[in-house]
């Protein structure tokens, strides 16, 4: 019996296909080590990683029996635990550089930056976010209409809970890092880039008369800086093993059964992720950078969003992708990218409770006229300030758009919907982190710091 604790509590290693499991995905790893070695494209790699994790938690699940509640097998919930050290624990290094990567380059660019392309910088980084996301909520309305979504269908509500909801002074209120400390700790980023902003806005100002003074701390932010960006190329380097890991574990973990009752809002979801993204494409066309050069420049923070569902966690390889691939400036990059994972999410605040409004007013046979939809898209637009940064924001934000449109009361009859989020979670995440770069090349252009001089050369490589 004692032993049989140890394996089973401890160790989580109770039963063969645990360890068999384990086994498959090490030689998974081999395999990626091998393609690392052999000097495949880092982006090709991480392609590979997300076949071989769709197709390991296919299995996985084939072997289980494709159990409706996979969390009451024993080994399954081993499985996703073991997996879950790798692909969280990557996700955790990430977040790690965060709050860091964030503080520092913020306070670099406003330092080096005139005030006059901060406030432009500030303006337009709002304007291309909230812009987005007001697109994706109208094709997401369109989508709901076009598809009939909720109509005639009786969904079995469980015990979903409408969330929480903080008016929105609060929400802004709380923004406001007036513990800098407890912000950081809690990776409220937007609370980070005011505190930072104040910081480089002050040492900007300070630099004239007392430059000997300040010299030292402008020298020490330049070198922390290159340091975390060091140490963040070090982690990315683990991306393609950890994509196999993260998907596999979202398949193991979720099911495949509870798939089929709600697959019509699945279809409508990703449909809308797919027409959003080509108009995403359709923008960065207008900048100077074709569709082929864009996809191949930001598959690797696209995939790890998709298998992460971490927006967040994502950031550094945002940053990062967009200075070194489309030759964004740092600041841009670091602010855009900052923002962009807080506020005015594409997929979580937009496309989302868009399709999610359209399909309760469906089911209970709610008139829908024009006043209602453009009611809609007003408190979509609204509501993508209120939920930033907070943990939940797609549940949150539909809880807020819900309210703001009367239909509260229909909470529950979204069981399902929530049931399956992890799975509607993968492609909104992407959709959000993708209208972040989108802004960040807009943005980046339209101030000319670096004018992108090189979307021409872009546009070429598409001919």
């Amino acid at each position: 019996m004692a032993d049989s604790t140890f394996l089973s509590e401890f160790l989580l290693l109770s039963n063969v296909k645990t360890w068999l499991f384990i086994a498959v995905i090490i030689m998974l790893f081999m395999v990626i080590n091998k393609l690392e070695k052999k000097k495949v494209k880092f982006s090709s790699r991480m392609i590979v990683g997300t076949l071989m994790g769709f197709a390991l938690g296919i299995i996985i699940q084939w072997v289980a029996g494709f159990p409706s509640v996979p969390g009451d097998i024993k080994w399954l919930s081993e499985v996703s635990s073991w997996y879950g050290l790798v692909g969280n624990g990557f996700m955790d290094l990430l977040k790690m550089l965060v709050v860091p990567l964030v503080f520092l380059s913020i306070v670099k660019v406003i330092m080096n930056m005139q005030g006059e392309n901060l406030g432009k910088m500030t303006a337009r980084t709002i304007g291309m976010l909230v812009g987005t996301t007001l697109i994706a909520a109208v094709l997401g309305i369109f989508i709901g209409q076009f598809l009939n979504l909720g109509a005639g269908l009786v969904v079995e509500g469980g015990n979903a809970e409408i969330r929480e909801i903080t008016n929105i002074v609060d929400t802004l209120r709380g923004l406001l890092p007036a513990n800098v400390v407890q912000a950081m700790a809690e990776g409220k980023v937007v609370a980070v880039v005011i505190f930072a902003a104040f910081i480089g806005v002050a040492i900007r100002r300070l630099s004239k008369k007392h430059s000997d003074v300040i010299d030292p701390f402008v020298k020490w932010v330049e070198a922390f800086y290159k340091i975390i960006l060091s140490v963040a190329m070090t982690i990315i380097k683990f991306m393609p093993y950890a994509v196999i890991a993260l998907f596999a574990n979202t398949i193991t973990s979720r099911g495949m059964d509870v798939l089929g009752t709600v697959a019509k809002f699945i279809f409508a979801i990703y449909l809308g992720i797919f027409l959003m993204f080509i108009v995403h494409l359709i923008i960065a066309m207008f900048n100077g950078i074709g569709p082929k050069t864009y996809i191949k420049n930001a598959v690797e923070p696209l995939v790890l969003a998709f298998t992460s569902r971490s927006s967040l966690g994502t950031l550094p390889v945002t940053i990062e992708t967009l200075h070194q691939k489309f030759g964004v400036d740092e600041g841009v990059a670091s602010f855009v990218g900052s923002l962009g994972s807080n506020m005015g999410m594409n997929g979580c605040a937009g496309l989302y409770p868009s399709l999610v409004t359209i399909m309760l007013a469906q089911m209970t046979g709610m008139e829908m006229d024009i006043s209602f939809f453009v009611m809609l898209a007003i408190v979509i637009a609204i509501s993508s300030f209120g939920i930033a940064g907070l943990p939940g924001s797609a549940t949150l934000a539909i809880s807020v758009v819900i309210s703001g449109m009367g239909m509260g009361e229909y909470f529950p009859l979204l069981g399902a919907i929530i049931a399956i989020d992890p799975i509607l979670d993968m492609g909104r995440t992407m959709l959000n982190v993708n209208g972040t770069m989108l802004s960040a090349l807009v943005v980046d252009k339209s101030l000319k710091i670096k004018g992108l001089s090189s979307s021409n050369e872009y546009a070429k490589q598409d001919a």
